[in-house]
């Protein structure tokens, strides 16, 4: 017996989710579920799927509710090969807005939209051009880790950067090392990290900064979902190293070229410590119902 689910494709940067309502907590779709509809030859077509569901109503959301008490909804997010993530900077923007669209928020100028996650609780705002999301501490991972990655012809150093989901962050040479990097296929990290990591691979412009912003291009492999147009987390992460590398006089403002458009960080104090935060545009493209098995 199939099940009838209406749903909403949505895009931040070119990075695409399916997204759906169910506040109940009462539609979980299966792994094989969810490569079906992500598939893009078969089915929908999505880097993801995010699940609109009250913190209440599922597990994973009461160390939500316990982090804050406003956290009422609930992103649940699954890469496109079925698998759970912990936190998507491209999904959260994309999912707020799909909130307030569907009347289940709302989010004047000035306020702030408050999201569970399984990488913590995550405050949303509107800007001019889109939302802009707090992703929290980061934190600067031990070690060295080697990336191998199709058509670079040596292994790099990559830095492990964590906001709230794990990130490698390999500097490159220049913009033909860039484009001939091929991310169709997996890059291989020694050590490997026991939950996977995405990669990103970053190109300093030149200048590197202007006007008091850090800019940089950057593209990314995702942990269970491939190459895609744009990765938030990986933006911010992409960012975070390169102003590691470029030392205490580099900015804490950067702007970050994806395949899929351009994505603004930003750090900044807070009391438990430095935050990164995400800004860039969230669209709702389009409407459907899918007949599920």
């Amino acid at each position: 017996m199939g099940i009838q689910l209406n749903f909403t494709k949505g895009q931040g940067t070119g990075n695409d989710f399916v997204l759906f309502a169910d506040p109940d907590g009462q539609r979980t779709l299966s792994p094989e579920q969810i490569r079906a509809v992500c598939d893009r030859r078969f089915g929908v077509g999505a880097d993801g799927i995010i699940r609109a569901v009250r913190s209440a109503n599922l597990p994973d959301g009461a160390s939500a509710l316990a982090e804050d008490a406003a956290a009422e909804w609930f992103m649940d997010y699954w890469n496109a090969d079925g698998t759970p993530s912990e936190m998507c900077g491209n999904g959260i923007r994309v999912y707020a807005r799909f909130l307030i669209e569907q009347g289940l928020a709302a989010l004047d100028h000035g306020d702030t939209l408050v999201i569970g996650t399984r990488g913590g609780v995550r405050d949303v705002q509107r800007t001019g051009t889109g939302y802009q999301v707090d992703l929290g501490r980061w934190r600067l991972d031990d070690g060295e880790t080697l990336v191998r990655a199709k058509n670079l012809p040596v292994a790099r150093p990559g830095l492990g950067i964590n906001v709230g989901n794990p990130h490698v962050v390999v500097a490159l040479a220049d913009t033909d090392e860039l484009d001939a990097a091929d991310l169709t296929f997996v890059p291989q990290l020694e050590p490997a990290p026991p939950a996977g990591a995405n990669v990103e691979l970053v190109v300093p412009h030149d200048p590197l900064v202007v006007d008091g912003v850090g800019r940089i291009r950057m593209r990314v492999h995702e942990r269970g979902s491939g190459e895609t147009l744009s990765c938030g987390t990986g933006a911010a992460a992409a960012a975070l190293a390169t102003r590691h590398w470029a030392g205490p006089a580099a900015p804490n403002q950067w702007r970050v070229e994806v395949p899929g458009g351009s994505l603004g960080v930003r750090m900044f104090p807070a009391e438990d410590g430095e935050h990164v935060g995400l800004s860039g545009p969230a669209e709702l493209v389009f409407d459907g119902v899918l007949s599920l098995d």
